[in-house]
């Protein structure tokens, strides 16, 4: 008998032909080579400065990230996003200081720690505020995030109140440990802790990736653009919404964990200020909400503006040692940082990139019409 060949149907022709589509795309270049760049980033710049901005950039881009899953695919203004990294930065730092010397599975416990108070504390909030208008669930999150942050001010016997905690890695992560060079570098526990963030910052990355391209993230969309259509089609929105809030704030308290282990201290106005979360709600708008991606250049843009344009005042001193204006102007850098903001906001309405996948449909658009016609 002749055998009979099995012909692919059509959802795994489709399947494959989204993962030829997914691997020459350039947006996947594009992550190869910002990834290929932070690996090899503190071997070719071996400066503290750089490596502390890139690892900024990592832990508030997964921060941002997260904080676009509520806000931007679920449509929900939460403003307690920022009590949730606080949760995780204190949850590291508290169980390395209590316990009196670090130890290797003080990371864990701390990780697991950290799930554990934000899932709960995620879940109560959403089930007590979801179920009513927008505006009220983003009152009562405010109240949240100001109630934690006066707490974590307030209660010094466990937090040192605004003090901070000051503590120590474990091993390899310790900042006095040191095992000679690597290709040029210091090998030293800065440099480990920096690895270990990066693994981590990619996995939790993609994580909220595989969740928004997910069916849940699929219905999440809908549920932003029209409730009432997707309640009408059958799905519990309220139920995804609370899945939404709770998964991006888990995330949030270990990018929390990832940066009290960068810092090596932890205090109420670090990690539970409504500062801390505004500079997360604009990376968000400037990367472009609904993206996920916008979240990376949106960390980017602040984090490299915080720690380069303090530097003008040193830069004009320099190159204009005799002019006292040239001088007065570059000390107000905040100034600069909320003009950048703005060209931003006027330039990219959409996020930076919110906007270039605008631009970028736009012109497939135009090619695909004059193809059409060219063909008639």
């Amino acid at each position: 008998m002749e055998s009979k060949t099995m012909q692919p149907t059509p959802v795994q022709t489709e399947r494959e032909n989204l993962r030829r589509v997914r691997f020459t795309r350039p947006a996947l270049w594009v992550q190869l080579v910002l990834l290929a760049c932070l690996i090899a980033g503190p071997l070719v710049v071996p400066s503290f400065r750089a490596m502390d901005v890139m690892t900024k950039v990592m832990i508030f881009a997964v921060v941002a990230a997260s904080y676009d899953l509520i806000l931007g695919y679920t449509g929900i203004l939460s403003l307690a996003h920022v009590t949730f990294f606080g949760i995780g930065a204190y949850s590291m730092a508290l169980v390395v200081f209590h316990s009196g010397q670090a130890a290797w599975y003080h990371i864990p416990v701390a990780m697991a720690l950290a799930v554990g108070i934000s899932g709960i504390l995620a879940v109560a909030l959403a089930f007590f505020s979801l179920r009513v208008k927008a505006i009220f669930f983003t009152m009562m999150s405010l109240a949240l995030a100001e109630f934690v942050f006066i707490l974590g001010d307030q209660w010094h016997d466990l937090t040192m109140g605004e003090d901070g905690v000051s503590f120590s890695l474990p091993g390899i992560f310790s900042v006095n440990w040191s095992d000679g060079t690597f290709l040029g570098a210091a090998l030293n526990g800065r440099l480990m802790t920096y690895y270990f963030i990066l693994v981590a910052s990619v996995l939790l990355f993609i994580g909220l990736v595989r969740f928004v391209r997910s069916p849940v993230g699929r219905v999440l969309k809908s549920v932003r653009d029209n409730e009432q259509r997707s309640t009408a089609l059958g799905y519990k929105t309220f139920h995804y919404k609370v899945l939404s809030n709770v998964f991006g704030s888990v995330v949030a308290s270990l990018a929390g964990v990832l940066f009290a282990m960068w810092l090596g201290y932890v205090n109420p106005t670090s990690v539970l200020g409504i500062p801390v979360m505004l500079n997360v709600l604009l990376m968000v708008i400037i990367g472009g909400m609904g993206t996920l991606y916008g979240s990376i250049m949106g960390a980017a843009f602040i984090q490299v503006a915080e720690a380069w344009l303090p530097d003008l005042q040193k830069l004009a001193m320099l190159l204009l040692p005799g002019v006292e204006m040239a001088q007065r102007l570059a000390e107000r850098w905040i100034l600069y940082f909320g003009i950048l903001f703005i060209l931003v906001v006027i330039f990219f309405p959409k996020g930076i990139v919110g906007t270039a996948r605008d631009v970028i449909a736009r012109r497939k658009l135009r090619l695909a019409q004059r193809d059409h016609q060219t063909g008639l």
